[in-house]
């Protein structure tokens, strides 16, 4: 097998209708259930709090949000060990994150 690329331009979103807003772009599968992602948040949009069974990788591409009780920026980075409640998640601007996720998507509490 050998590498695969995808450019920019053949990165199509899909809207989250769960969470209204959002939209994602899968660029892949590292482990079952897990995945490699764009996700692009509206300004105002909240993902409410919730507990991943896998670990978690986040990188703000750019934008600003309020994860928990911090505010995240364009270069931020953070690690939530699975298992770990996070979130809510608040756009404070239109935000784009590259997400890895190490397996399931897990539970979301009501907002």
């Amino acid at each position: 097998m050998g590498q695969t690329f995808r450019d920019l331009s053949t990165q199509g979103y899909t809207d989250l209708p769960v969470f209204p807003g959002t939209s994602w772009c899968v660029l892949a599968e590292p482990v079952p259930q897990g995945s490699i992602h764009r996700l692009k948040m509206k300004q105002g949009t909240v993902i409410p709090a919730h507990t991943h069974p896998a670990d978690e990788y986040v990188f703000v591409v750019s934008g600003s949000l309020k994860t928990g009780d911090r505010i995240c920026e364009t270069g931020c980075f953070w690690t939530t060990p699975n298992g770990t409640r996070q979130g809510p998640h608040e756009a404070l601007t239109d935000v784009e994150l590259i997400t890895i996720r190490l397996g399931a998507m897990g539970q979301f509490e009501n907002t």
